[in-house]
């Protein structure tokens, strides 16, 4: 099985900046109320506790095992997804079940040259996330060739 680009770790990380920087804001606004408006000091602190440990985790730990345990492979018949750090999940997609195939590129994604391969059938859609943009490009069309479409109807 084929492992995400390794960047993705950095993408993440990205992202984790931005969520850790947003929740210091916010832990800053609870404070200020808390002083504010004499509310019991121990909200606050609290708050602050849970946003540290979310910061670690987002930007210390996550990226990592994310990347770590993400799998896939494509073949002519099936394409198969491995992910998940706490709770492990398997699927199998059967080619002939696909309906529509995508790739698309978020802001931080495109700094690093990375792209998210989606695909869809009748009970939901997939992903594969964090592939360099050549590989998604690749792989989006290699699904849709083998689910029996062309590039228009996929």
């Amino acid at each position: 099985m084929k492992r995400i680009d390794p960047r993705a770790v950095k993408a993440r990380r990205m992202e984790g900046w931005i969520a850790s920087a947003i929740s210091v804001v916010l832990i800053i606004a609870l404070l200020w109320l808390t002083m504010a408006y004499s509310w019991p000091v121990w909200i606050a602190g609290w708050s602050a506790a849970a946003v540290l440990l979310f910061i670690v985790l987002e930007l210390a730990v996550l990226p990592g095992l994310l990347y770590r345990f993400w799998r896939y492979e494509i073949t002519e018949k099936n394409v198969e997804l491995n992910h998940g750090v706490w709770v492990r999940r398997k699927t199998l997609i059967p080619m002939v079940r696909i309906q529509h195939v995508d790739s698309k590129q978020g802001p931080i994604q495109k700094i690093y040259g990375l792209s998210t391969v989606t695909f869809s059938t009748a009970a939901g859609s997939h992903r594969i996330p964090a592939l360099s943009e050549q590989e998604a490009e690749n792989i989006r069309k290699q699904i849709s060739d083998w689910a029996g479409g062309t590039d228009g109807e996929l």
